[in-house]
């Protein structure tokens, strides 16, 4: 009986899959010309599709009467009513310019242009329209595609290899999202198609992609750190000018085009046309765009194309949105377009019925005329009783929204041409039916050991470069090994293979990173390394080991050993490069070295989502090194070196030397970013952070085990956050405090050091950049504070000059408090983005409120 339910069930559906059909066609102008990305909006199933570029479209629906809605903006808009039966259909659709009626609206004040009674009813209204909904669903196809119309043969000295004009990224997806009051949102990817890689995944976003002109300040992730100001935005009349350009009517409403247009040439603002429905003053579509002006970055400029359309009773919502862009930088030119069509939507209504706006005399006066009127009248909003979300059918599970903002499913994939053709609402261009075939039936190539093997041969092919700034690669991709090697002077802060300090002489330290990396995102590293001073004639070596085995985790497990030689402050606060030329051109040894014979042994894993261990233990034959020369390029002239010991000064050890000893230390530490949401990809996971802080719990113990010679515990806790600030810019702040207790045997390796620089050039701008690198390192209670805030231009884009060279103003502040530093303090003024990559900083130091040191610095500030 089963079977037979089964038979008969799939005898009865037949007719229904065979009565589906595929209505097709082309949207064209008044001359005949495709309109690209067109809206369709079909009434019936409040879902729509969207042209292509040559103004081509389809629509898979099932047998039955629909009526189609043609939209376009800066056209008119035609309504079709069509029968779809089984097979293809085709419909052609002419669009004719809008006509503009300038003679709709009654100008009331004849000092101001009627957009602006438009506007700021629309703005009145802008919150309204921002939460008519409790919660919405839909289906969104997504299509990107970007193209490259010229191509450096370097960049940065890399060169450039397997990269061709035309299109080269091309990608569809179609995807469920989810939304639901106040700011839940949830994104299913169910299919993904790459050109060019069969088991690859889009990467695709339509929850970033769902961008509305309702917020008052816009922010795109990549394009701008301040975000762009709303035409609809409740100080928007600061921002921009309105001008009035006339209506036309479409299904019995009025709709008002309205020019947009910056008040000042360099604000973060957009310019174009904004359509507002009459009566409602809710957007009816927009034709807005960016350009360099604005403070975009990466990008010339970007055309935002959107249309709304009902799909409930008084509630709008997007159907479709094209971003168009064109960039060029480094040597590149291109450009290209995200599009996102919006099908079967699910709404529920936040309101029982729409607003009102009334208007309210002055207090006072009599109006006796409309030219007479010597205040504008207030403009009161009544607003509707809400409904709440329990009186409503729910419409989707509430477990469906949580920490995941994306999941892209495992088999999203393998997708079939016979599936694409069924969901796909935009057709593809002919180019990109080419593109296709072409890189579908070229993977295959570029997959074989030939191929692979002919690009890495000019890949590997080393420049100058390589010696200077970034090291060497020799790849072999075909067996995914790649073997890095160390530039002989890393001028950016790096390891160098050639170097110089007091205890060593010039120092060469070789090292070679071997990396195997698989399919499924595993890796393993094997660096061995091997150091030699010339002055001191000691020869080090050391192996280090990683396995990293859970990239959705990014858990890794590491083991290292041999003898080696360290900085004595653990942070590394200076670099190899910097210490050869301070102590070759200025005699200044800052650096201070020790030798370790050493085994430790690493472990990190994210334990749950926001939570992360970092934890090591490390055993040690820690030996002290003295100076072995004094040679310097400098003259002298008493002939007395100016080198210090290799001892350094601290404040609170009369004598910070130590005897050879051993160490067992152990070091734990716990981050928790709370509701850190992230995205979950069938081969990955990636965090994308939350509005809270992060908070890290840190331990170091050394014990006395095993005929080990130190024994103390210290313990910490440190806040840090990036915070957005709008148009003003971004915050970045840490706070660290921490104690020490049980120090019954310690050295000054085992205290805590800080980041400090003596030099010109900026060390970690996340630590100090006056600080001694030893004299306030501590094995007492601390109190550690960073603060930087970048403008992003709000201040220098007042400046004509600084405008046009795009520099960026930035200001600091750190503050450390210690038994012996006591209240120390640095405030620093930088401005940055100088040739895009140089940042230079103004700093003073203060300690107990007296002024200590001064400094400027250079560094890199991207």
């Amino acid at each position: 009986m089963r079977y037979l339910y089964l038979i008969v069930s799939l005898l009865l559906l037949l007719p229904l899959f065979a009565e589906a059909g595929t209505l097709h066609g082309r949207i064209t102008d008044e001359n005949g010309q495709g309109l690209p990305f067109a809206s369709i909006y079909i009434n019936e199933t409040a879902s729509g599709t969207a042209s292509n570029d040559q103004g081509y479209y389809q629509l898979q629906l099932p047998a039955g009467t629909y009526t189609l809605e043609f939209k376009y903006v800066g056209y008119r808009a035609k309504n079709e009513t069509v029968t779809v039966e089984e097979g293809k259909q085709e419909l052609n659709v002419q669009l004719l310019p809008e006509v503009l009626n300038l003679k709709e609206v009654i100008v009331r004040a004849s000092d101001e242009d009627p957009a602006y009674g438009i506007m700021r009813n629309a703005i009145k209204l802008r919150k309204y329209h921002q939460n008519e909904v409790n919660a919405w669903a839909a289906q969104v196809y997504m299509k990107g595609v970007y193209r490259l119309d010229k191509i450096p043969s370097k960049v940065l000295g890399i060169k450039v290899v397997d990269v061709d004009t035309g299109i080269v990224y091309l990608s569809e997806s179609v995807s469920v999202l989810n939304f639901k009051k106040p700011n839940k949102i949830h994104e299913r990817m169910i299919s993904s198609k790459v050109s060019g890689q069969k088991k690859g995944f889009s990467f695709n976003q339509a929850s970033e992609m769902n961008i509305s002109f309702y917020d008052p300040l816009l922010k795109v992730q990549g394009l701008s750190e301040r975000g762009f100001v709303s035409p609809l935005a409740n100080n928007a009349l600061f921002f921009y000018r309105f001008e009035y350009l006339g209506t036309f009517q479409e299904n019995g409403r009025t709709i008002n085009k309205i020019k947009v247009i910056p008040r000042r040439k360099n604000d973060p603002v957009f310019s174009g046309n904004i359509y507002i429905v009459d009566g409602s003053w809710r957007i009816h579509s927009t034709d807005l765009k960016l350009t360099n002006a604005a403070g975009i970055e990466f990008v010339d400029f970007i055309r935002v194309r959107q249309v709304y359309a009902p799909v409930a009773e008084q509630v709008w919502m997007p159907v479709s949105q094209k971003f168009n862009f064109e960039a060029a930088g480094l040597g590149f030119k291109g450009g290209g377009y995200v599009t996102g069509v919006y099908s079967k939507y699910k709404v529920q209504p936040a309101y029982s019925k729409p607003p009102a706006l009334e208007e309210v005399e002055p207090a006072g006066e009599t109006v006796v005329a409309e030219a007479k009127r010597t205040k504008k009248p207030k403009i009161i909003l009544i607003k509707p009783k809400e409904i709440a979300p329990e009186e409503q059918q729910p419409i989707q599970e509430e477990e469906i929204f949580s920490k995941e903002v994306l999941l892209v499913e495992k088999d999203a994939n393998v997708r079939d041409s016979a599936y694409w053709a069924s969901v796909r609402p935009v057709p593809l261009t002919q180019e990109e039916v080419q593109d296709y075939a072409h890189k579908d039936s070229m993977e295959v190539i570029k997959s074989s050991q030939a191929y692979k093997d002919s690009v890495d041969h000019i890949r590997n092919i080393p420049s100058f470069e390589n010696f200077f700034i970034r090291g060497y690669t020799y790849s072999n991709t075909y067996q995914r090994r790649f073997y890095r090697f160390d530039p002989l002077f890393d001028i950016l802060g790096g390891p160098s293979i050639l170097q110089f300090n007091t205890v060593e002489g010039v120092a060469a330290d070789v090292r070679v990173n071997y990396l195997k990396t698989f399919e499924d995102r595993r890796s393993y590293v094997v660096e061995p390394a091997v150091r030699y001073g010339f002055s001191n004639e000691k020869l080090n070596a050391k192996l280090r080991m990683q396995y990293n085995f859970d990239p959705f985790k990014n858990s890794s497990v590491a083991l290292e050993g041999g003898r080696y030689v360290y900085q004595i402050n653990n942070l590394d606060p200076i670099s190899p490069f910097v210490n050869t030329l301070y102590t070759l051109f200025a005699e200044r040894n800052y650096m201070k070295l020790y030798q370790r014979d050493f085994g430790q042994l690493t472990y990190r894993s994210e334990i749950w989502n926001g939570v992360g261990l970092n934890t090591s233990v490390n055993y040690a034959h820690r030996m002290p090194l003295q100076n072995t020369t004094d040679f310097t390029f400098r003259k002298n002239d008493d002939q007395e070196s100016r080198f210090t010991s290799n001892v350094p000064n601290n404040a609170e050890l009369t004598d910070a030397s130590f005897a050879a000893h051993e160490a067992l230390t152990l070091t734990v530490g716990v981050s928790y970013k709370p509701g850190q949401k992230y995205i979950m990809r069938p081969d990955d996971k990636i965090n994308l952070g939350s509005k809270y802080p992060r908070f890290t719990f840190s331990y170091r113990g050394g014990f006395k085990v095993f005929g080990c010679d130190v024994q103390y515990n210290t313990a910490g806790l440190s806040i840090s956050d990036d915070v957005s600030m709008g148009l003003l810019g971004v915050s970045q702040y840490s706070v660290l405090g921490a104690f020490f207790w049980g120090k019954q045997d310690m050295r000054l390796l085992d205290y805590k050091h800080f980041n400090g620089n003596r030099t010109h050039f900026a060390g970690s701008y996340s630590g100090f950049q006056l600080l001694d690198y030893y004299r306030y390192s501590t094995n007492n209670s601390y109190l550690e504070a960073h603060y930087e805030h970048h403008f992003n231009g709000f201040l220098f884009n007042k400046v004509p000059l600084f405008r046009k060279l795009k520099w960026q103003e930035v200001v600091s502040l750190n503050y450390l408090n210690t038994q012996e530093s006591k209240n120390y303090l640095e405030l620093g003024l930088g401005i940055e983005h100088i040739f895009k990559v140089i940042r230079v900083d103004f700093v003073t130091s203060f300690q107990e409120g007296n002024k200590a040191r001064t400094g400027v610095l250079i560094g890199l500030g991207f």
